[in-house]
């Protein structure tokens, strides 16, 4: 299923100072039922997104005004933790964030990110401190994720980073391919080399 592309994103973003955040906190283990990658979103962090009456809880970041629209969340050390559920970064994207920033992620969720079309980026825990600093001086401080130079930067001090990413993921995700896509761009290819090979 391919996404939107990603090449440079700008963007506000949600402050999650929270460290260990796992898989069944970003999505909880009841609506896994679902095989479609559609509405998600609606139970990303449900259970710190909504009392148990359903209401939502007004300071939790993600429901913040002041945070409303933004593209990046930024994330506590050891972001998406515990078990290797897919529907946790299918949550991330269906929320309508498209990079997380963190200083250290678990393996398996950041591969499922890479999958899907959400970038995980890893910074030093100083970088990350200074994100979380400036996001609560100003709410609408602005964030650069710029994947073909592979930087992040806090457009407010001119302050960057540089982050690692897999070159086949990268590839992928600046023309918005999953794996899938990948083989399929890769078809004729495929086809021309059969054609040389004697069965």
């Amino acid at each position: 299923m391919a996404y939107d592309k990603f090449e440079v994103l700008t963007s506000s973003a949600y402050p999650l100072p929270i460290e260990n955040v796992d898989t069944d906190q970003i999505i909880p283990a009841r609506f896994l039922k679902a095989t479609e990658r559609k509405g998600f979103g609606d139970n990303f962090f449900r259970d710190w997104r909504y009392d148990s009456e359903g209401n939502p809880i007004a300071d939790f970041p993600l429901n913040d005004k002041k945070y409303e629209g933004s593209k990046i969340l930024v994330g506590g050390k050891n972001f998406g933790s515990g078990s290797s559920r897919e529907h946790a970064a299918w949550s991330v994207y269906d929320f309508g964030l498209r990079c997380v920033i963190s200083s250290f992620f678990a393996d398996i969720f950041r591969n499922n990110c890479l999958n899907i079309g959400v970038l995980p980026v890893q910074v030093s825990t100083d970088f990350a401190q200074k994100l979380f600093d400036a996001i609560e001086a100003d709410p609408k401080t602005e964030i650069k994720v710029d994947l073909p130079n592979q930087t992040v930067t806090l457009l407010s001090t001119g302050e960057s980073e540089s982050f690692d990413i897999n070159g086949y993921k990268k590839g992928n995700m600046l023309n918005g391919f999953d794996d899938i896509d990948y083989l399929q761009n890769m078809k004729d290819e495929v086809k021309a080399f059969a054609e040389t090979r004697p069965f």
